[in-house]
């Protein structure tokens, strides 16, 4: 259940009470596509740092290890020993960004594993019991991810096939929760507004599955390839359309300003690799812009990543000597950096909400932007 708390503006604080736990939002939710987060990262090290939602993938789970056997370690949770909530995407995205391996039919989709070859078909019943088997808190929709950018004949034709194949994930996520075997019969079912840049079929779309009553509701096939500016003009339009007592999730987003202005337009659950890839090759966020630790000028920095920060790296190690793992190759030093990063998107979003909470979410956005443009 989601109750809104606060508005500031079309800022929402709320919260997403879970079979799995309370979601404080807005929220990032820390990507672990394979049931791990890349960079060395354990289970207890995102307790550590704050981390209230995990996100891991149904079509990386399926082709590699198999959620049929993860179903009888008892589920997710269990295999990868996290006691919060775990949010499955799909596996939509991955299935049509392998574009010359598909073939798309109205029951589903047709295409070749990128790990050993094998044919595997997944429509939306396959994408829901894939995601009952791995018992997952909240399971995204199965939709059809068009490319940017599509001719506007080509992007109805796909919104209106999500819009069919939504109702399918519906009623078959309805059946699965009603099993006896079932590992989360309370597994949540959020569904996905697509639509490209063409506002009109977006606000149309969102209108259509707002109908549905699903549990929470994205925004997908945004940050493929458009403009920042185009992303925010969307939001802006399309958003109001969507049911406001229920999350918003903004798919793959983003950077700390898209964060940041999102939030403004209403969107409360985020996702995106940018932290954990960045760190990975030595980029840290800071409040005063991002720093790269390859760079000569760190090697005598005695400092921290960031004064004042309370992550496990900035709390114990200085800029040179993750400096000098990151350039011996040594896989702490991508491991403290991805850490420092997770926790400072982390701490960002407690600060929203609680800025939102005092109604000076404007002001704290406007502040956090001009510090990190420095």
């Amino acid at each position: 259940m989601y109750e809104l708390i606060k508005k500031d503006g079309r800022a929402k604080r709320g919260r997403l009470t879970t079979v799995h736990g309370t979601i404080e939002t807005p929220v990032f939710m820390n990507v672990g596509t394979v049931g791990a987060i890349k960079g060395a990262v354990s289970t207890d090290d995102l307790r550590q740092i704050g981390t209230q939602v995990e996100l891991s993938n149904t079509y990386h789970l399926h082709v590699r290890t198999g959620d049929k056997l993860i179903k009888e370690f008892g589920g997710l949770h269990k295999f990868m020993n996290w006691d919060r909530p775990i949010l499955t995407d799909s596996g939509g995205f991955q299935v049509f960004s392998l574009a010359n391996l598909r073939k798309i039919k109205e029951e589903g989709v047709s295409f070749s594993s990128h790990i050993d070859g094998r044919k595997i078909f997944m429509g939306p019943e396959e994408s829901m019991q894939i995601q009952s088997n791995l018992g997952s808190t909240i399971a995204m929709a199965f939709d059809e991810c068009p490319p940017h950018p599509a001719a506007r004949e080509y992007m109805q034709n796909s919104v209106d096939r999500t819009s069919r194949w939504l109702e399918r994930c519906k009623r078959e996520m309805d059946r699965l929760n009603s099993l006896e075997d079932t590992i989360n019969p309370h597994q949540m079912l959020f569904g996905i507004n697509q639509g490209g840049t063409f506002e009109d079929i977006r606000i149309a779309h969102a209108k259509t599955i707002s109908d549905l009553d699903l549990d929470g509701y994205a925004l997908g096939g945004l940050a493929v390839g458009e403009s920042h500016e185009e992303m925010y003009r969307i939001l802006d339009e399309t958003v109001p359309y969507l049911p406001e007592d229920k999350p918003t999730y903004l798919m793959g987003v983003g950077t700390p300003a898209n964060i940041l202005e999102a939030v403004e337009r209403g969107v409360d659950f985020f996702d995106c690799v940018y932290p954990t890839r960045n760190g990975r090759h030595g980029h840290v966020y800071t409040n005063h812009g991002k720093l790269n630790l390859f760079n000569k000028k760190y090697e005598l920095d005695h400092r921290p990543i960031e004064e004042g920060c309370q992550c496990p790296a900035c709390r114990s190690y200085s800029r040179a000597y993750i400096r000098h793992l990151l350039k011996a190759k040594e896989m702490l030093g991508m491991r403290l950096c991805v850490l420092h990063n997770l926790y400072f998107y982390n701490t960002m979003m407690g600060e929203i909400r609680e800025a939102i909470e005092a109604g000076r979410y404007i002001e704290y956005k406007n502040q956090k932007l001009e510090g990190m443009m420095n």
